[in-house]
Protein backbone atom coordinates (compact mmCIF):
# COMPACT_ATOMS: atom_id res chain seq x y z
CA UNK A 1 0.00 0.00 0.00
CA UNK A 2 3.13 2.66 0.93
CA UNK A 3 4.86 1.78 -2.73
CA UNK A 4 0.91 2.37 -4.47
CA UNK A 5 0.51 5.64 -2.54
CA UNK A 6 4.17 6.38 -3.25
CA UNK A 7 4.04 6.17 -6.95
CA UNK A 8 0.81 7.98 -7.19
CA UNK A 9 2.60 11.37 -5.21
CA UNK A 10 5.44 10.19 -8.20
CA UNK A 11 3.38 10.63 -10.82
CA UNK A 12 1.38 14.15 -9.21
CA UNK A 13 5.04 15.74 -8.67
CA UNK A 14 5.81 14.56 -12.60
CA UNK A 15 2.49 15.66 -13.48
CA UNK A 16 2.75 19.30 -11.41
CA UNK A 17 6.03 19.89 -12.93
CA UNK A 18 4.55 20.15 -16.76
CA UNK A 19 1.97 22.76 -15.06
CA UNK A 20 5.60 24.79 -13.06
CA UNK A 21 7.29 24.84 -16.45
CA UNK A 22 4.92 26.58 -18.02
CA UNK A 23 4.36 28.93 -15.58
CA UNK A 24 8.12 29.70 -15.54
CA UNK A 25 7.99 30.32 -19.16
CA UNK A 26 4.60 32.16 -19.16
CA UNK A 27 6.33 34.66 -16.86
CA UNK A 28 8.94 35.39 -18.88
CA UNK A 29 6.35 36.40 -21.49
CA UNK A 30 6.29 40.14 -22.70
CA UNK A 31 3.23 41.52 -20.31
CA UNK A 32 0.67 42.12 -22.82
CA UNK A 33 1.28 38.27 -24.14
CA UNK A 34 -1.21 36.06 -23.41
CA UNK A 35 -0.91 32.54 -24.54
CA UNK A 36 -4.03 30.63 -26.08
CA UNK A 37 -3.86 27.44 -23.02
CA UNK A 38 -2.57 30.15 -20.17
CA UNK A 39 -5.91 30.14 -18.78
CA UNK A 40 -6.68 26.53 -18.85
CA UNK A 41 -3.21 25.68 -17.34
CA UNK A 42 -4.31 28.10 -14.48
CA UNK A 43 -7.39 26.45 -13.85
CA UNK A 44 -7.18 22.83 -14.60
CA UNK A 45 -6.73 21.34 -10.70
CA UNK A 46 -4.55 18.34 -10.55
CA UNK A 47 -6.74 16.04 -8.59
CA UNK A 48 -5.08 12.19 -9.19
CA UNK A 49 -2.26 10.69 -11.08
CA UNK A 50 -0.52 7.27 -11.64
CA UNK A 51 2.72 5.98 -12.88
CA UNK A 52 0.77 4.10 -16.07
CA UNK A 53 0.07 7.33 -17.58
CA UNK A 54 -3.45 8.42 -16.13
CA UNK A 55 -4.40 11.64 -14.40
CA UNK A 56 -7.57 13.59 -13.20
CA UNK A 57 -8.33 17.47 -13.20
CA UNK A 58 -11.16 19.19 -12.19
CA UNK A 59 -11.97 22.54 -13.65
CA UNK A 60 -14.53 25.30 -12.83
CA UNK A 61 -16.35 26.49 -15.85
CA UNK A 62 -16.29 30.25 -15.89
CA UNK A 63 -18.17 32.47 -18.30
CA UNK A 64 -14.38 32.93 -20.19
CA UNK A 65 -15.21 28.94 -21.72
CA UNK A 66 -18.86 29.08 -22.68
CA UNK A 67 -20.25 30.53 -25.90
CA UNK A 68 -23.45 32.69 -26.46
CA UNK A 69 -26.19 29.76 -25.61
CA UNK A 70 -24.11 30.16 -20.98
CA UNK A 71 -22.57 26.46 -22.21
CA UNK A 72 -19.10 25.30 -23.24
CA UNK A 73 -17.95 26.20 -26.71
CA UNK A 74 -16.60 22.99 -28.22
CA UNK A 75 -13.55 25.22 -28.61
CA UNK A 76 -12.89 25.48 -24.67
CA UNK A 77 -13.12 21.82 -24.75
CA UNK A 78 -10.79 20.96 -27.25
CA UNK A 79 -8.19 22.98 -25.32
CA UNK A 80 -9.07 21.54 -22.10
CA UNK A 81 -8.48 18.08 -23.54
CA UNK A 82 -5.40 18.68 -25.32
CA UNK A 83 -3.85 20.00 -21.97
CA UNK A 84 -4.98 17.47 -19.79
CA UNK A 85 -4.60 14.79 -22.29
CA UNK A 86 -0.86 15.29 -22.63
CA UNK A 87 -0.37 15.52 -18.87
CA UNK A 88 -0.93 12.06 -18.88
CA UNK A 89 2.32 11.32 -20.54
CA UNK A 90 4.09 12.88 -17.79
CA UNK A 91 4.55 10.55 -15.66
CA UNK A 92 5.89 7.87 -18.17
CA UNK A 93 8.53 10.44 -19.52
CA UNK A 94 11.74 10.03 -19.49
CA UNK A 95 14.92 11.51 -21.11
CA UNK A 96 14.16 11.78 -25.06
CA UNK A 97 11.02 10.49 -24.67
CA UNK A 98 7.71 12.34 -24.31
CA UNK A 99 9.22 14.89 -22.00
CA UNK A 100 7.61 18.63 -21.19
CA UNK A 101 4.34 18.84 -22.92
CA UNK A 102 4.43 15.72 -24.71
CA UNK A 103 5.22 16.38 -28.31
CA UNK A 104 2.54 17.52 -30.59
CA UNK A 105 -0.55 17.04 -31.70
CA UNK A 106 -1.27 15.05 -34.39
CA UNK A 107 -5.17 14.34 -33.92
CA UNK A 108 -8.10 15.07 -31.27
CA UNK A 109 -11.30 13.73 -32.07
CA UNK A 110 -13.83 14.75 -29.61
CA UNK A 111 -17.80 13.37 -29.21
CA UNK A 112 -19.66 16.20 -27.91
CA UNK A 113 -22.46 13.96 -25.51
CA UNK A 114 -23.90 16.50 -23.47
CA UNK A 115 -23.82 20.26 -22.90
CA UNK A 116 -21.54 21.76 -20.51
CA UNK A 117 -22.97 24.38 -18.20
CA UNK A 118 -21.58 27.42 -17.72
CA UNK A 119 -20.89 27.56 -13.44
CA UNK A 120 -20.29 23.85 -13.28
CA UNK A 121 -17.25 21.78 -12.09
CA UNK A 122 -16.22 19.18 -14.63
CA UNK A 123 -13.77 16.21 -13.70
CA UNK A 124 -11.54 15.08 -16.76
CA UNK A 125 -9.60 12.11 -16.55
CA UNK A 126 -7.29 11.10 -18.92
CA UNK A 127 -5.16 8.07 -19.50
CA UNK A 128 -2.00 6.60 -22.23
CA UNK A 129 -3.77 3.74 -24.39
CA UNK A 130 -0.58 3.49 -26.12
CA UNK A 131 2.83 5.18 -26.37
CA UNK A 132 6.05 4.28 -27.96
CA UNK A 133 8.92 6.04 -28.81
CA UNK A 134 7.50 8.96 -31.58
CA UNK A 135 3.43 7.97 -31.25
CA UNK A 136 0.89 7.94 -28.32
CA UNK A 137 -2.57 7.24 -27.89
CA UNK A 138 -4.41 8.93 -24.97
CA UNK A 139 -8.02 9.21 -23.82
CA UNK A 140 -10.07 11.27 -22.02
CA UNK A 141 -13.69 12.00 -20.77
CA UNK A 142 -14.98 15.08 -19.39
CA UNK A 143 -17.75 13.97 -16.42
CA UNK A 144 -19.52 15.84 -13.39
CA UNK A 145 -17.65 15.32 -10.44
CA UNK A 146 -19.37 12.29 -9.30
CA UNK A 147 -19.58 10.93 -12.91
CA UNK A 148 -22.81 10.60 -13.59
CA UNK A 149 -23.15 12.93 -16.17
CA UNK A 150 -20.43 12.38 -19.20
CA UNK A 151 -20.25 15.76 -21.25
CA UNK A 152 -17.48 14.49 -23.73
CA UNK A 153 -15.03 11.85 -24.71
CA UNK A 154 -11.67 12.56 -26.38
CA UNK A 155 -8.75 10.25 -28.51
CA UNK A 156 -6.08 12.39 -28.76
CA UNK A 157 -3.04 11.23 -30.56
CA UNK A 158 0.29 13.00 -30.44
CA UNK A 159 3.79 12.47 -32.26
CA UNK A 160 7.17 12.70 -29.63
CA UNK A 161 9.57 15.93 -30.61
CA UNK A 162 12.21 17.56 -29.25
CA UNK A 163 12.03 19.87 -26.34
CA UNK A 164 13.12 23.67 -26.96
CA UNK A 165 16.60 24.36 -25.92
CA UNK A 166 14.77 27.20 -24.09
CA UNK A 167 12.37 25.26 -22.22
CA UNK A 168 14.79 23.08 -20.63
CA UNK A 169 16.80 25.34 -19.67
CA UNK A 170 13.07 26.74 -17.73
CA UNK A 171 14.92 24.68 -14.48
CA UNK A 172 12.34 23.67 -11.65
CA UNK A 173 12.34 21.51 -8.81
CA UNK A 174 11.56 18.19 -10.60
CA UNK A 175 14.48 18.34 -12.67
CA UNK A 176 16.43 17.14 -10.10
CA UNK A 177 14.22 14.43 -9.08
CA UNK A 178 13.94 13.88 -12.47
CA UNK A 179 17.60 13.70 -13.58
CA UNK A 180 18.74 11.84 -10.26
CA UNK A 181 16.71 8.97 -11.21
CA UNK A 182 17.79 8.79 -14.89
CA UNK A 183 21.84 9.64 -13.69
CA UNK A 184 21.90 12.55 -16.17
CA UNK A 185 21.86 15.76 -14.25
CA UNK A 186 25.31 15.60 -12.16
CA UNK A 187 27.94 14.04 -15.26
CA UNK A 188 26.01 17.01 -17.76
CA UNK A 189 26.48 20.18 -15.08
CA UNK A 190 30.01 18.66 -14.17
CA UNK A 191 31.22 17.77 -17.29
CA UNK A 192 29.54 21.20 -18.86
CA UNK A 193 28.06 18.77 -21.16
CA UNK A 194 24.44 20.35 -22.30
CA UNK A 195 21.75 18.33 -20.31
CA UNK A 196 20.13 18.44 -23.85
CA UNK A 197 19.27 14.64 -24.87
Amino acid sequence: MADAEAGRQKAMRAVQAMYDRYNVLAAKRPENHVDFDRQVMKDLKLIDAGLDGSCTFELHVAPSYGNLNDVMHGGAAGVIFDMATTSALCPVAKPGYWEFMGGVTRSLYISYLKAVPIGVTVRISSKVVAVGKQMALIRGSMTSPDGKVIYSTCEHHKVNAPVFPQNRDARIPWDDEFEEQWGIGKYAKNKGVSSKI
